[in-house]
């Protein structure tokens, strides 16, 4: 038995605690653990040290509020310019957590094993059961289990599980990072004879049209004391049906693992891809004497792919240029606690822009973001580290790199590896030994571990850059690359070369890394403020070309330009760098940084900015301009876009951009009057226009042959006198966790967008639900995200409502000074 103390103090306060308010396994109460895997998220007991007098302890004392997880506690603070985690980690605060929860266990189960998971703890995690300690887990990212049999009470008796959570040591992230038990928790009982955790791997080998091999590797564990013989059977199902199955016998000794081997053979099997994302799932059952005393789900996909030298991806022998965005893990005005629908309608937005690609930048993502993924279909780069020994931040993971790296990157492609969407490991991310040989042997290491526990998948790392800038008609001078090429890159120890940026040198990728296939793992860095626009282009700055100089191209309340003018210096616009991707066969794809804004490193500006301009999407979810230049690239759907708003100084020049596809040309008329037909160029992906502004309304029309294919019109906007709310979803689910987002448009009389309306909404909830964000996606805004008010920007805003456990009507309010008061109903069921 191995314990701890909690401080010298703790194992006489638990004492005290354990007689305290019981806390049920679920909202219904004081259930049994019937189900293999049950959620183990509601009615925790949360406290967080907040002052001197705390420390490092609690006791009788203390003070506790109940909730469920996932929670992030850094989002529930206040932005503060001198928060030890700076405005690279959001200006929000760490600190110090505890959760605590009672509950029972059925005398049934004692015979069986229980364990407890946790899907990733930011960061620091301790865990004690009834005062004995199970262990701690630095990573805030990756998901853990322990086992608690031999610590439970069962029956009527209650048990104690505290978790203590320390990311006090700030800095530690380089962007935001939340607090807590952000991802979801379960109980786990099994028999003692059972699949171990993340025990199946299953891969297809072979893949016609015809027919797949299955291969399927099962780890058994027996706990038992003598040894077993079972009948083990693995069933594959489509859409709930049967498909095929096999059978084996097998005797496993006492308090032994042992692993299975399975071929299956699927007949014309229906293939995953991006745009019909096809799942199977195969069922693990072990009977002994005719009992099924275990069964076990995983999911999986049938589909052949490769990353080719000359025609880039391939998928099931057709050729796919992947259209990818990274993403950092935070939810926007949820924070970092994990929300499925908040995943999944990030991911729907994306999906309707044309991204088939996600990079799961810079740390293994929570297992919901791979489930849908699967299901959706997209191409992920499931990344492990941003760093190795060599520190980014000064309280970052490398200090725990000596003694945790193997641990985590094992548990990580354990727990990832059958996910069919994944389709390349990343082992780093700009690491800092990559221009020395220390990197080399690091990389090495890693590489050997993941292709232990997967073959299937190429390997690459995110090298900024792989090759100097410095080549051929390239001017562009990074000053620490001062050799020819990235150690890691030359060593020969990835499978696909990945650049970050250097977009400049994409061209030559074959002639300098001759046999290797490319993926552009992070590329653009292009910057925008959603909605804000310099109304000519030659007033519009750019960044120096030196990325330590000041930025001089700022403007008034740090905004930045909605026009695709304004990039990072290591970096280009949006549509410099799709023009060589797109240019080249043997350019598989690229990962734009990034998909949405993220809390947190707001280059170009430093305080009072708190949230980053990078994204294609604001932080809210509102589409920025450009979101409408790759649709109009990466889908068939027909496009045609005009910004930015028509509210302006009479008189004023002002640059009218347009994005269009499925056409000819356009022709642009303001109040009835043409302004001239323009058409794209050679490389062009937009057109443009240079205005002198007049009140009224801009219009613009798309011909294919000389005939219409769409006509859209932008309004000039009078005073803000209404409010419009439009739900994503009027109807969710009853289950205390559904969300659904309402966004608040700002209008006139004649239900335009007023452009400039900055005004403050108040909200109101009645029904058994409640607000939990709101979100404007300004990167300079304040205020909280909790809260039940927030100022709009640029005409728009966010309220996301949260389902209770009771079916009924959720009714939102929104009202503002001078403004219509406004409902709107959302129904739980």
């Amino acid at each position: 038995m191995n314990k701890r103390k909690y401080t010298s103090s703790i194992l006489i306060a638990l004492m005290v605690i354990s007689i305290g308010t019981l806390v049920s396994c679920s909202n219904k109460g004081n259930e049994i653990f019937s189900n293999r895997k049950v959620s183990f998220n509601s009615n925790w007991s949360f406290h967080l040290n907040d002052s001197i007098v705390d420390k490092d302890t609690i006791g009788t004392n203390t003070k506790w509020r109940t909730l469920n997880v996932p929670h992030d506690w850094s989002i529930e603070g206040k932005f503060d310019e001198k928060s030890p985690a700076g405005y690279g980690g959001g200006a929000l605060t760490g600190g110090l957590g505890w959760y605590k929860k009672t509950f029972k266990v059925a005398a049934v189960d004692s015979s069986k094993v229980t364990s407890i998971t946790f899907d990733g703890v930011y960061r620091n995690s301790e865990v004690w059961i009834n005062g004995h300690y199970l262990g701690k887990r630095p990573n805030g990212y990756i998901g853990f289990q322990y086992e608690i049999s031999s610590y439970l009470n069962y029956g009527d008796k209650n048990n104690e599980i505290i978790v203590k959570v320390d990311n006090s040591k700030q800095p530690n992230s380089r962007w935001y990072s939340g607090s807590g038990i952000f991802r979801n928790v379960w109980i786990e009982t099994t028999d003692k004879l059972h699949v171990a955790q993340w025990g199946t791997y299953i891969t297809t080998p072979k893949v016609t049209a015809q027919t797949a091999l299955v291969h399927v590797e099962t780890t058994l564990k027996n706990q038992y004391g003598a040894s077993k013989n079972a009948l083990v059977t693995t069933i594959i199902y489509k859409d709930d049906k049967k498909v095929t199955s096999v059978t084996k016998n097998i005797t496993i000794g006492s308090n032994a693992d042992q692993t299975l081997k399975q071929d299956i053979q699927v007949e014309t099997p229906i293939l995953w891809t991006v745009e019909k994302p096809e799942l199977y799932t195969a069922v693990t059952e072990i009977a002994v004497d005719d009992k099924i005393i275990d069964e076990y789900k995983t999911n999986f996909g049938i589909r052949d792919f490769k990353f080719d030298v000359d025609k880039g991806f391939i998928l099931n022998g057709k050729q796919v240029k992947i259209k990818g965005v990274c993403m950092h893990h935070d939810l926007g005005p949820l924070g970092s606690a994990i929300n499925t629908r908040a995943i999944e309608r990030q991911l729907e937005i994306l999906k309707e822009m044309g991204v088939n690609g996600i990079r799961t930048s810079h740390n293994p993502p929570a297992p919901e973001l791979l489930d849908l993924c699967d299901k959706m279909g997209f191409i992920v780069m499931d990344e492990a580290f941003d760093m190795w020994k060599k520190s980014k931040n000064k309280y970052d993971y490398s200090n725990d790199w000596d003694k945790w790296h193997k641990k985590d990157l094992i548990d990580q492609l354990l727990r990832d590896r059958n996910h069919p969407s994944i389709f390349v490991w990343s082992i780093g991310n700009e690491i800092q030994e990559q221009w020395n040989e220390d990197g080399v042997t690091i990389a090495k290491e890693l590489a050997a571990i993941t292709r232990e526990y997967d073959k299937t998948r190429p390997i690459t790392a995110a090298m900024n850059p792989p090759v100097n800038m410095n080549i051929d008609e390239v001017t562009l001078q990074f000053e620490k690359n001062n050799v020819q090429f990235n150690k890691i890159a030359k060593s020969g120890v990835l499978d696909i070369i990945g650049y970050n940026y250097a977009h400049q040198t994409y061209k030559y990728h074959q002639k300098n890394f001759p046999g290797v296939p490319f993926i552009a793992t992070e590329t653009t860095s292009a910057l925008e403020t959603r909605g804000y626009y310099d109304a000519v282009s030659d007033s519009i700055k750019k960044w120096p070309v030196r990325w330590d100089l000041k930025f001089t191209g700022g403007n008034p309340g740090n905004t930045v330009s909605a026009y695709d003018q304004v990039q990072a210096p290591w970096g280009s616009t949006h549509e410099a760098t799709w023009k060589v991707i797109k240019k080249y066969d043997f350019l598989s794809g690229m990962y734009i940084w990034t998909g949405f804004d993220y809390i947190g490193e707001p280059t170009p500006y430093e305080w009072p900015s708190i949230s980053s301009y990078f994204g294609i999407v604001d932080l809210a979810g509102f589409p920025k301009d450009v979101y409408y230049m790759y649709q109009s690239e990466w889908t068939d759907k027909t496009v045609l876009h005009i910004f930015p708003h028509w509210n302006w100084k009479a008189g004023q020049n002002v640059d009218v951009w347009a994005y269009y596809n499925n056409a000819d040309e356009v022709e642009l008329f303001l109040n009835g009057k043409s302004l001239g037909t323009r058409s794209k160029k050679g490389e062009d992906l937009h057109v443009m226009w240079r205005v002198p502004y007049q009140a009224g309304t801009l219009k613009v029309v798309s011909r294919k042959n000389g005939k219409t294919v769409l006509e859209k019109e932008i309004k000039t906007a009078g005073n803000a006198s209404n409010l419009k709310l439009t739900a994503d979803r009027s109807t969710i689910k009853a289950d205390g966790n559904d969300l659904s987002f309402v966004t608040v448009d700002i209008i006139d009389a004649n239900d335009v967008l007023v452009p400039n309306a900055n005004n403050e909404i108040n909200f109101s909830l009645k029904g058994n639900g409640k607000i939990v964000g709101v979100c404007s996606g300004d990167p300079v805004s304040h205020e909280s995200y909790k809260g039940s008010k927030h100022t709009a920007l640029n005409g728009k805003c966010l309220v996301v409502v949260q389902s209770g456990d009771k079916a009924g009507r959720l009714e939102l309010t929104a009202k503002a000074n001078g403004l219509k008061q406004t409902t709107i109903v959302v129904t739980a069921e």
